[in-house]
């Protein structure tokens, strides 16, 4: 943890980036677990929260060939000052959606929404490797995870007990102020980093990037490395056992935060205890790790305490999976293509994220239990792991140093 402290007072940017990730993303937990509350309120089928599910996701892969041009061409600042504005906007509107004739509704606030939290990411995790070299860059990514987790971790917790005492719409309102506090946060932050001057067109620019992508294997293999963290999306999964298994005994929205804030406590530490050890070599072992957390949690998730202690698991191992594997693609790729090589990355890995929620609603509905459904999810680590290490002995990777 001193390393992560000692980056933070000698980087003012990262510090400023990193306050701004922690007031929005804190915020989005209440309307995270305020949607799915609604969701089990209104007792819509499963495939109607997986496919909510999947559109926390998939706004961001449509966009994602086009996300990628644009954040090479603009100003950083202005475009993830814009993107916030989408977000408030979007997120308070949340407030109208009462009823299940207000599903429509509920879909296309998500969509924009999450394209916009997505835009706002691959142009965060674009300005880093532009800012931040080698052990830096991979400490901040890493840093970058377990603020997400924390914030996961705290706003989970609370957000559960919010709407609990207060209710869907003021979870949506406090959401909306997050934001607004980290607009006005980024507003009056200074960044400071070399504009390159693009001259060709967007879609100029779309081709170049399949150029160089054919030219350079290994970047693509470490893009589908990366998108095996996808099948984490347990948003779909965790509501679908919260309404079977836990709603009898206890509020869903309690059960929910609860349950995400257990394997967010997962996800903070994790990284604080593997992320010395991990190198390109050992990443394999920590894929075979995730699904093995993952199969012991299919069999745990009938009691809900033992659930809650597996979840803690389930999260230890994937921060780093996520950080290391992202660290590893901007590490090698050039400095050229940044914007856009992680822009595709975020469509690889935002499509598996929306395969895996939309898969856990489709099979749910069509009698798959529960824990086959997860079962399968931790097997999907497995093959991560023969695959990764097919990519270590064909390609040439460099280490993170």
């Amino acid at each position: 943890m001193k390393e992560y402290i000692k980056l933070l007072k000698e980087e003012k940017v990262l510090r400023q980036l990193s306050t701004i990730q922690l007031i929005s993303y804190f915020g989005a937990w209440f309307s995270n677990v305020a949607i799915y509350t609604l969701l089990i309120e209104l007792h819509v089928s499963a495939s109607v929260v997986g496919f909510v599910a999947m559109l926390n996701f998939f706004a961001g892969v449509l966009q994602a060939p086009f996300s990628g041009p644009v954040i090479d061409r603009m100003n950083p600042k202005k475009l993830m000052l814009l993107l916030i504005t989408v977000e408030i906007v979007a997120t308070v509107s949340l407030i109208f959606v009462t009823q299940v004739s207000d599903l429509l509704l509920l879909y296309v606030l998500i969509f924009f929404k999450m394209a916009a939290a997505s835009f706002y990411f691959t142009t965060e995790m674009s300005l880093l490797p532009k800012i931040l070299h080698g052990s830096k860059l991979q400490r901040a990514n890493e840093l970058h995870s377990i603020i997400w987790s924390f914030s996961y971790t705290l706003g989970m917790a609370v957000s559960g007990f919010v709407v609990y005492w207060f209710g869907i719409k003021t979870a949506f309102m406090l959401d909306g102020l997050m934001f607004f506090i980290a607009f006005w946060l980024l507003f009056y932050t200074e960044i400071k980093i070399e504009i390159l001057k693009v001259e060709e067109n967007i879609f100029k620019m779309m081709q170049e990037t399949f150029v160089y992508l054919k030219r350079t294997p290994k970047a693509l293999h470490l893009m589908l490395i990366h998108s095996f963290v996808g099948l984490t999306a347990f948003d779909a999964l965790v509501a679908l056992m919260v309404d079977e298994y836990y709603a009898s005994f206890i509020a869903a929205s309690l059960a929910l935060g609860l349950l995400h804030s257990a394997r967010a406590v997962g996800l903070v530490i994790g990284p604080v205890y593997i992320g010395k050890w991990i190198n390109n070599t050992r990443l394999v072992y920590v894929f075979i790790a995730q699904g093995t957390a993952v199969w012991i949690w299919a069999f745990a998730m009938h009691n809900f305490y033992l659930s809650l202690a597996v979840s803690v698991l389930v999260g230890f191992f994937t921060t780093t999976l996520w950080s290391y594997s992202y660290t590893l693609l901007q590490k090698n790729i050039e400095k050229k293509y940044y914007g856009r090589i992680v822009a595709y990355n975020d469509m690889l890995f935002l499509s598996s994220a929306a395969f895996t929620s939309y898969m856990i609603g489709f099979l749910a509905a069509h009698s798959f239990s529960l824990e086959a459904i997860t079962a399968i999810i931790g097997s999907g680590f497995f093959v991560g792991a023969l695959y990764y290490k097919y990519v270590l002995k064909s390609q040439k990777i460099e280490e993170i140093s």
